[in-house]
């Protein structure tokens, strides 16, 4: 588990990170957690995780960038300076006012949205190429209708998502 100590660091350090980028108006929370995860044999362990969760009164926009684009680069950034400072193997998970947490429940609501179509005309929708992350969530979303079935079709920037009737 990540210690209090490393905690502070990982919150003192974003903290003059963003006040290098002339962010003034922020509020930061860090907290560890455990995360589940799947090895290759497709077995289940928990490992160390740690989310950083902002709030920006200005402009969260800039640290969010298109369709979130910006946020997972920063994110991974971070990921890399903390694990050579703190010298530890983590995951992180950064999100800035709770931008993740509405994309995803905005893109389950999508998905549900988007199967009763097929459902109901049972004709197939291509969906609009999206980053890896977002098919995934429509996917798992999807995963337990028995009346459609979803599959990733296409390579690179155009993969995108074909919700097909049963």
């Amino acid at each position: 588990m990540i210690s209090q100590d490393e905690i502070n660091t990982i919150k003192q350090f974003t903290e003059e990170f963003l006040q290098k980028m002339t962010m003034v108006d922020f509020a930061i929370d860090v907290k560890p957690s455990l995360m589940e995860v799947k090895d290759i044999n497709g077995s289940k362990k928990e490992v160390d995780s740690v989310e950083v969760n902002l709030k920006l009164e200005e402009d969260p926009q800039i640290l969010i960038g298109h369709d979130g684009q910006t946020l997972f680069e920063l994110e991974k950034l971070l990921r890399i300076v903390f694990s050579k400072k703190l010298q530890k193997s983590f995951y992180l998970k950064l999100d800035i006012n709770n931008y993740r947490e509405k994309k995803i429940e905005y893109l389950k609501s999508f998905a549900r949205d988007i199967a009763n179509e097929v459902a109901f005309t049972k004709e197939k929708k291509v969906l609009s190429p999206m980053p890896a992350y977002q098919r995934r969530i429509i996917h798992t979303e999807l995963s337990q209708r028995q009346d459609v079935a979803t599959e990733s079709q296409g390579d690179g920037l155009e993969r995108h998502l074909v919700i097909s009737p049963k």
